[in-house]
């Protein structure tokens, strides 16, 4: 990469600034990533900062029909997930010297998708978690030093843009329309549906937007 990343940086905080709700600020930070690090799929969701669960996912992945069991195996695995990361980015190949069966996510999905390496990216600050980002490469490539260094020098300036966004929901008024009644969902352990409330689809499709 020819420029600095500082130059880099910078011109992620100026797209950044840009954007006015989580969904449209992933998109446009995305390109930019792509500019500098080519990637074949992504997975980008954003957490509550005190509990670090995930919600409103933006993805582009080969295994969309398996998503569930991705969810889960996600929540499950050692290697890179977000709550276990030191620091800003993790690489799949580099943090299992090589060995990425050692990769729950990778061993029991990944592998079948010829998922080659994972940049994991998680955007944290002394006020907490705020989301975090899987690109993927596909076919044998792996992210290299400089590309983690480039992950993590943006890191900063799109945790900062992501806190500010969704404080905003936190002082935001409740529709009118908000349904009464408690939202109970059962899941079975490959997160199929067992059973829910009337008023659970309601509040989900608040958590989770449709597209």
């Amino acid at each position: 990469m020819a420029e600095s990343l500082q130059r880099l940086a910078e011109r992620i905080g100026r797209v950044a600034h840009q954007c006015y709700d989580g969904r449209a600020l992933r998109v446009a930070i995305l390109k930019e990533i792509e500019r500098a690090i080519p990637f074949d799929a992504y997975a980008w969701l954003l957490t509550d900062p005190e509990t670090e669960v995930g919600s409103d996912p933006l993805a582009d992945v080969p295994c969309l029909p398996e998503l569930p069991k991705l969810i889960g195996l996600k929540y499950s695995t050692e290697i890179n997930r977000w709550t276990r990361l030191t620091g800003a980015v993790g690489r799949l190949q580099a943090d299992t010297g090589g060995q990425p069966e050692r990769s729950l996510v990778w061993r029991e999905l990944l592998s079948g998708y010829d998922v080659s390496d994972m940049a994991s990216i998680v955007f944290r600050d002394r006020f907490g978690c705020w989301g975090f980002l899987d690109l993927w490469r596909i076919g044998g490539r792996r992210f290299s030093d400089p590309e983690a260094e480039y992950l993590a020098a943006i890191a900063p300036r799109m945790t900062d843009r992501l806190r500010a966004l969704q404080a905003q929901t936190f002082v935001a008024q409740p529709p009118p329309n908000l349904p009464e009644g408690a939202a109970v969902l059962v899941l079975a352990p490959d997160l199929q549906v067992r059973a829910q409330t009337a008023h659970t689809e309601a509040y989900l499709r608040a958590l989770v937007p449709p597209e």
